[in-house]
C-alpha cells in the first residue's frame, strides 16, 4: 500500500505548552501553510483527548476544521505510544476524502468500505503490523459478523483513538438518524476510560448535543464528564435567499435561464431521484455540464462525478442527499434546492457544502408544492410499527437458524426497505444478532417504545412546519433572517442578522420575469439577451415536461416464498422462477410517475387520501383526460387494442369506471366493463411486501362466464387493462395472469400514475 511514512515521535514526556508547539507543528504540516493556527476551540480539544483522556464532543459548522483535531490528535496520540485511530465516518465519499486528507498530513489512513473489498486483506495486515495511524470504517461495518468477530476485538483491544463523525446519526433526534450508529454506544463503554473518544457534527441542536453527550459519557464512577465545545454555526459567506414560483414548469424554466449566472461549480439538490435525473438531462449541455447523482449511481460513478465537480469539469450535480454530509468542496459556489428538505436542520446541512474558502456563496430554495406530499412519505417510510416488530420477533423466535433479509421478507408482510431497517433497529437495541447467513434472535425480552417513537414523529412535524416558516420569512423584516433563523433551529444564541440574505437587504437573485445572462456573464444582466443558438427556457421545460407516458416493465418472475404462504399454480406446481410469457402482461404505460416533476401535482391532487387515510373517489380532471389521450396516441404498440378492461376497485371505482368507459368511447374500441371481484374482496391495505402482496391478490378476481364468451369473442386481439395507479405492478400481473389464462389475448396495463 502506497501509505506515508508515520512522523518521529517525540523522546521527552510533553507539558501543556509543548503539546501546544508541537501540535502547531503538526497543524502546519496537515494545511501546508507556516502560518497556521488554530481556530478557537481546536487546540482545547486536541489537549482534552491526547493529555486528559476525555471523551469530547464538538459541534462546529462547516469548514471550521473538525478533521483537523481528529487527524492531529490521532497523529500525537500514535507518536505517544498509542493504538490506531478508529474512525467511524457514515459516507464512503466522505472517507474518500478523509484518507486523502490524512495521507496529506503524513498520517497513514485506510478505510474498509463495500467500494474496496479487494483491498481488505492488505488493509487487515497492515494492522496487524502496526503500519497504520487511522482506520476509517462505516458505522454498517460495525455489524458484520466477520469483520464484528475478527477484526473489532482487535481494534478495541488497540484502539488509541474512537472518533465519531457526522455524530448527529447516533440521535433519534438528528435529522439523519441512522439505527447502526446507536451501535456505538456500547462500542464506547467496551473502550474503557483510558481511550479518547471524539464526536463531531456541524448539525445539532440543544435536544442533539445532551443526547450524544448522554451516550458519550463514560460509565465509570469519577470519570471526566463529556466537554462539549460549541461554536457559532453562522457562515459568513453565505447570500441565502428563497424564491416561490407557481409550479414545476415556472421552476424549471428559472434554473434553465439562470444557471450560468450563478458563480462557479456547485450542486442542485432535488428530494427524489427521478428529480435529479430528469434536471440533470434539462440542464446538460455540450459547453455546461450537469450531471445526476443520486442512490442510484454505483460507487465508481460518484467518485468520478465527485472529482468533476472538485475541479469545475462541471457546471452542477443535480443530486439527491447521497450527495450530503462530508463532501468537502471548499469553492463550491452555490446550493440550489428544488423543493425544500423537511428541516431546517437538514437544510442547513446541505447548504452548508458552499462558500466554505470563498467570501460569498449563493444558496437558493426553490420550494414546490410537492414538497410535504414528500416529507410525508419518507416520514411515514422510516418509522418502524410494532406490529411489523412483533412479527420479525415472531418468526426469528421459531426459525431452526439463520434466516437472510429476502428471506426473511417472504415470511412477514413488511417491505423491503423497512424490514432492513427495522431489523437493524431491533439489532442496536438487542433482540437480534446477525451472524453468517443472516438474522437469529437473541432471546433478550425486547419492549416496542412507543412514546419515544411518538416523540420523534411530533418532533419531525415541528421541524416540517419550522421549514415552512422559512420560507415564509419576509423581505425587509427587521426582525428576521434567514441565516438567524436557521442558526436559532440550532439553537445557536450568539447568532446575529447576515446582512446578507434577501431578508435582510432586497432579493440578490433575478426575479421570474428577468432575461438570461449572456454566456461568460457573472452577474444578473437584467434584460439582456438569450443566449445565442441555445433554446428558450421554455421550449426546454416542455420537452421534459410534456413527455409523452412512462412505461411500466411487466413482472416476470415470482417472488420468493410463495409456498409458505400455501399459494400453488392451479396445477399444483410450485409458483417459482419465471411466470410463463403467455401468462404475462405486455409492456404498459402510465401517465406519470408520482415523483416527477410536472404531472405528479396534479396526479396527487387527484389521487389524494382524506383525513381518515381513505382513498377519494374524484372525477377525472379535463387536463388529466387529455393526458391520457395523448399517452395512447404515443403508445408505439403492435397491434392496435380492440377492448378495455378496468381493474375491479374498491376505493376509486367511480374514477376508473370513468377513466376506462372513457378510452372505449373515444378510442371506438369495446368497453367490457369491469374485471369482477370476488364477493369477499375489501380494500388492500395490509399486504405491503410481493409475496404479501401476491397472497392478498390471488383469489381478488374472478373471471364469470360473460366475460370469457367476450374474450373469445375478441379472437386474440390485445386489450388495455387499465387502473387508477400501479405501484407494486401485482394487481396489473395476476389480473393479466387471469385473463390470458382465460383466452384473452396480449393485455397491455394502463394507468394514471406509477406510484413506485
Amino acid at each position: 500500500m502506497d501509505s506515508p511514512a508515520s512522523p518521529p515521535a517525540p523522546t521527552a514526556t510533553t507539558t501543556a505548552g509543548t503539546l501546544r508547539d508541537e501540535a502547531q507543528e503538526a497543524l502546519r504540516a496537515l494545511t501546508g501553510r507556516a502560518d497556521a493556527a488554530f481556530h478557537e476551540g481546536q487546540f482545547e480539544a486536541i489537549s482534552a483527548l491526547v493529555e486528559q483522556r476525555r471523551r469530547v464532543l464538538v459541534v462546529q459548522r462547516t469548514g471550521w476544521g473538525k478533521s483537523a483535531v481528529y487527524f492531529l490528535a490521532a497523529l500525537l496520540q500514535r507518536r505517544r505510544g498509542a493504538g490506531p485511530a478508529l474512525i467511524i465516518s457514515p459516507l464512503i465519499a466522505l472517507m474518500r476524502d478523509q484518507v486523502a486528507a490524512a495521507r496529506r498530513a503524513g498520517v497513514r489512513a485506510e478505510a474498509i468500505s463495500s467500494a474496496n473489498p479487494t483491498q481488505w486483506a492488505d488493509i487487515e495486515q497492515a494492522l496487524d503490523d502496526d503500519e497504520l495511524d487511522v482506520l476509517l470504517v462505516s458505522p454498517e461495518r460495525l455489524v458484520n459478523p466477520r469483520f464484528r468477530a475478527d477484526q473489532l476485538p482487535r481494534l478495541i483491544e488497540r484502539c488509541g483513538l474512537l472518533v465519531i463523525d457526522e455524530a448527529h446519526c447516533i440521535s433519534d433526534w438528528g435529522h439523519d438518524f441512522r439505527p447502526d450508529y446507536r451501535r456505538l454506544r456500547d462500542l464506547v463503554g467496551e473502550l474503557g476510560d483510558q481511550v479518547p473518544v471524539l464526536a463531531t457534527t456541524a448539525t445539532a441542536n440543544s435536544r442533539v448535543v445532551a443526547d450524544v453527550a448522554e451516550q458519550l459519557d463514560a460509565q465509570s464512577e469519577g470519570a471526566a464528564p463529556v466537554l462539549t465545545l460549541r461554536g457559532s454555526l453562522t457562515r459568513d459567506s453565505l447570500r441565502l435567499g428563497c424564491l416561490t414560483l407557481p409550479d414545476d414548469r415556472a421552476r424549471l424554466e428559472y434554473l434553465v435561464r439562470h444557471l450560468d449566472q450563478l458563480p462557479g461549480s456547485g450542486i442542485i439538490y432535488t428530494l427524489t431521484v427521478s428529480a435529479a435525473e430528469d434536471l440533470a438531462d434539462l440542464l446538460d449541455r455540450p459547453d455546461r455540464r450537469v450531471r445526476a447523482y443520486t442512490g442510484r449511481t454505483d460507487a465508481e460513478e460518484r467518485a468520478e462525478l465527485e472529482q468533476a465537480l472538485k475541479d469545475n469539469e462541471v457546471k452542477a450535480l443535480a443530486a439527491t442527499s447521497a450527495l450530503g454530509m462530508g463532501f468537502d468542496k471548499p469553492d463550491l459556489g452555490f446550493v440550489v434546492h428544488l423543493g425544500a428538505p423537511s428541516s431546517p436542520v437538514a437544510y442547513y446541512q446541505q447548504v452548508g457544502r458552499a462558500g466554505r474558502a470563498t467570501d460569498t456563496a449563493d444558496v437558493l430554495l426553490l420550494p414546490g408544492r410537492e414538497d410535504r406530499a414528500i416529507w410525508e412519505y419518507f416520514a411515514t417510510a422510516s418509522m418502524p410499527s410494532q406490529a411489523d416488530a412483533d412479527a420479525v420477533l415472531a418468526e426469528l423466535g421459531t426459525a431452526s437458524g439463520p434466516v437472510s433479509t429476502p428471506a426473511l421478507e417472504a415470511r412477514v408482510d413488511v417491505k423491503r426497505s423497512a424490514l432492513e431497517l427495522l431489523v437493524k433497529v431491533l439489532a442496536v437495541e438487542g433482540a437480534l444478532q446477525a451472524v453468517r447467513g443472516g438474522w437469529i434472535s437473541t432471546g433478550e425480552p425486547w419492549t416496542y417504545d412507543a412514546p419515544r417513537y411518538e416523540n420523534v414523529a411530533r418532533a419531525r412535524r415541528e421541524e416540517q412546519q419550522a421549514m415552512l416558516d422559512y420560507e415564509r420569512l419576509q423581505p425587509g423584516d427587521p426582525q428576521q433572517c434567514r441565516m438567524l433563523f436557521l442558526a436559532r433551529q440550532l439553537d445557536d444564541d450568539t447568532a446575529s442578522p447576515c446582512g446578507r440574505c434577501d431578508v435582510c437587504t432586497a432579493p440578490w437573485y433575478p426575479g421570474p420575469d428577468a432575461a438570461s445572462a449572456p454566456a461568460g456573464t457573472d452577474s444578473p444582466a437584467t434584460g439582456a439577451e438569450p443566449v445565442p443558438g441555445a433554446d428558450s427556457s421554455q421550449e426546454a421545460v416542455a420537452r421534459l415536461l410534456d413527455r409523452v407516458g412512462v412505461p411500466v416493465d411487466p413482472r416476470k418472475q415470482w417472488p420468493q416464498g410463495l409456498d409458505r404462504l400455501g399459494l400453488t399454480a392451479e396445477s399444483g406446481a410450485a409458483l417459482r422462477g419465471n411466470i410463463p410469457p403467455g401468462e404475462r402482461l405486455e409492456e404498459g404505460r402510465a401517465l406519470a410517475r408520482m415523483s416527477d416533476l410536472g404531472w405528479a401535482v396534479p396526479l396527487r391532487e387527484l389521487l389524494h387520501v382524506d383525513e381518515q387515510g381513505h382513498r377519494v373517489d374524484a372525477p377525472l380532471t379535463p387536463a388529466i383526460a387529455q393526458r391520457v389521450v395523448e399517452v395512447l396516441a404515443d403508445w408505439d404498440w403492435d397491434r392496435r387494442p380492440a377492448a378495455v378492461l378496468g381493474i375491479g376497485s374498491t376505493t376509486r371505482p367511480r374514477l376508473v369506471r370513468e377513466l376506462a368507459a372513457g378510452i372505449a368511447r373515444l378510442g371506438k374500441m369495446q368497453d367490457l366493463g369491469d374485471l369482477p371481484l370476488a364477493s369477499d374482496a375489501a380494500p388492500l391495505f395490509g399486504a405491503r411486501n410481493s409475496a404479501f402482496r401476491v397472497a392478498a391478490l390471488w383469489d381478488r378476481f374472478v373471471i364469470t362466464p360473460e366475460l370469457t364468451e367476450q374474450l373469445s369473442a375478441l379472437e386474440g386481439a390485445p386489450i388495455l387493462l387499465v387502473d387508477d395507479e400501479i405501484d407494486t405492478r401485482w394487481t396489473m400481473t395476476l389480473a393479466g395472469r387471469l385473463l390470458r389464462r382465460a383466452g384473452s389475448g396480449p393485455v397491455l396495463p394502463l394507468s394514471l400514475a406509477l406510484v413506485s
